[in-house]
């Protein structure tokens, strides 16, 4: 049976890829269309790593489901602050009988997890899978961009990505759940350039805020619409404007970053707008060096 979340997510994911990439990302997104997802039986929810509480989604008609692995920036991967905004977001949209949030976080740290739940004022339920139970009974691809699902009431993949990374899973979720199937596809392409893609700030004090502007220009003959920017981690922010760029216009997108910790860093903005190459990636490096 074919789902509406293949041909989007293959669009917004594939585009930088190369070939072999390409090839395996598509296999893993039709694999994993449609299949069910199984729970582990004796799965424990808490809040802020503290107060066990009797969380029970299965009455939802949707569900969005994310599992995050042990490995890397566990900052970077979770993204509370983005959730907090999606979750109350689509809170007001459609309320919550109609949509739960599952959350498996499988600790490298629990102490950590616990801390940026904490610090985040993240007070969702999440599970702080230290057996890795639910990986283990799934099988989740390595690919951070295919472990977050959109689930129906009989626990299937209805469409897979991530919404709190990628624009345009959001857009499809959030048509999906209203009851429209699809994305909106109506917006007409163009090009754009960007005055540089690989953003270098050097060796800089910890806790010195860096910032760097960036030109977008619209290189096409078709209005720019830039329709999200995202960052692989908080330390990382962008300001810039959501008005749509005539043919020829250009725009500043202002890069800020503030060090959480000391050392090199390598970060990624994703600028998604409606270009056939989108997102638009700008990679932020540099050394923060401790007083």
């Amino acid at each position: 049976m074919k789902k509406t979340g293949i041909f989007l997510l293959l669009l917004s994911l594939l585009a930088a890829c190369q070939e072999s990439d390409k090839e395996r990302l598509t296999r893993l997104v039709q694999e994993w269309d449609g299949k069910e997802i199984a729970f582990p039986a004796q799965a424990v929810f808490t809040v802020q790593g503290r107060d066990t509480v009797d969380f029970r989604w299965q009455s939802a008609p949707y569900r969005i489901v994310t599992y995050v692995d042990s490995l890397g920036c566990a900052s970077c991967k979770l993204q509370l602050p983005k959730w907090k905004q999606l979750i109350a977001e689509t809170d007001s949209l459609f309320g919550k009988e109609k949509l739960s949030y599952v959350f498996f976080f499988h600790p490298k740290d629990a102490r950590e997890l616990t801390y940026l739940t904490r610090r985040d004022g993240f007070t969702y339920p999440v599970c702080f899978d230290r057996e890795d139970a639910f990986n283990r009974v799934n099988r989740f691809p390595s690919e951070m961009a295919l472990q977050t699902f959109l689930l129906d009431k009989d626990n299937r993949v209805v469409a897979i990505g991530n919404p709190v990374h990628n624009p345009q899973v959001k857009e499809l979720y959030l048509n999906i759940i209203g009851g429209k199937r699809s994305a909106t596809t109506g917006t007409k392409q163009t090009s754009a350039s960007l005055s540089e893609r690989d953003v270098q700030f050097g060796s800089f004090p910890m806790g010195e805020k860096k910032e760097r502007k960036v030109t977008l220009k619209n290189t096409g003959d078709a209005p720019l619409v830039i329709h999200g920017v995202d960052t692989s981690c908080g330390c990382t922010r962008v300001e810039y404007s959501q008005r749509p760029l005539r043919p020829g216009e250009e725009t500043t997108l202002l890069i800020i970053y503030e060090a959480d910790e000391a050392g090199h860093f390598r970060k990624t903005v994703d600028v998604y707008c409606n270009t056939a190459d989108a997102p638009l990636r700008i990679s932020v490096t540099g050394e923060a060096v401790s007083n």
